[in-house]
């Protein structure tokens, strides 16, 4: 897609989150379609009509302040939490079906989580292989060889491998988890705030990383981060979402020129301005 030819969406308040899709040709289907979803925790509303289209290959990055719904989306789509309203497709089939049941197609995805979410009683390797040993029934012995391969991906060595998620760094830490979320050479990856807790040069290294593997697989990818650094490293485009609706829509070169109030706040850090700041 000629990125040129994008335009930074600008949305006034009464329409602050139209239906729209962007992707490298409108005859093409996306890999992840949300229409209309809507997510309420008692008479809190966090999600609210929210809609949009992310096609294969595409790196969409997902900003906004804590509590507008970023996690929750993310929720949603990995079928942790249900939907109040709305639908999630997944080439064009539906993530929860009309009896419930959560679709094959969630096997397509991998997911780095923002602790790294480890398991402290097993080996390195056996963490990165967990899903091709329990889930996909591959043998210790692939499942090892695939582990090894997938540590060399992210910058580690096989004696990596045997040592235990405590006796490695947090920055080491990082690097397994995302060697766990593409050893099963997914179609889709989730990172979710891959750069907290990092020094600034361990977080370049993640995010050089991440790049170069969701690239390397051909993968779809969906990130939330507050890190504007990173969003625009990792990110092909970024939306923002404030309460609990899409208000823009863009490039991250277009990022700076957003012409959005509040989209200027958030990526400039400025307490003043139209986004509340709760004392």
């Amino acid at each position: 897609m000629d990125m040129s030819n994008q335009t930074t969406k600008k949305f006034s308040q009464k329409n602050p989150e139209p239906n729209f899709s962007s992707g490298p040709s409108s005859s093409q289907a996306p890999k992840i379609s949300i229409r209309n979803l809507s997510k309420s925790f008692g008479s809190k509303e966090v999600l609210k009509d929210v809609s949009l289209d992310i096609f294969t290959g595409r790196s969409m990055v997902v900003i906004g302040g804590s509590g507008v719904g970023k996690s929750v989306l993310l929720k949603i789509i990995l079928g942790l939490i249900p939907a109040d309203s709305g639908s999630i497709l997944i080439d064009n089939r539906p993530l929860v079906s009309s009896e419930n049941k959560i679709s094959p197609e969630l096997g397509k995805i991998g997911m780095l989580f923002q602790g790294a979410a480890l398991f402290d009683s097993m080996r390195v390797w056996e963490n990165i292989s967990f899903r091709l040993m329990f889930a996909d029934g591959q043998s210790r012995r692939h499942s090892r060889e695939r582990a090894y391969e997938c540590l060399s991906l992210v910058g580690l060595n096989e004696d990596v491998g045997e040592l235990y998620p405590s006796e490695i760094s947090g920055g080491m830490q990082k690097r397994v988890g995302l060697a766990r979320a593409i050893a099963a050479k997914p179609e889709i990856l989730f990172f979710d705030e891959p750069t907290t807790g990092l020094d600034p040069i361990m977080a370049d290294v993640i995010n050089k990383l991440i790049f170069e593997q969701v690239h390397a697989l051909g993968a779809t990818a969906i990130s939330i981060t507050h890190d504007m650094k990173s969003a625009s490293k990792i990110g092909d485009e970024i939306t923002m979402l404030h309460g609990g609706r899409i208000i823009w829509r863009g490039t991250p070169e277009n990022l700076a020129q957003s012409g959005n109030a509040m989209v200027d706040q958030f990526i400039n850090g400025r307490a003043e301005g139209p986004i509340r700041v709760d004392s």
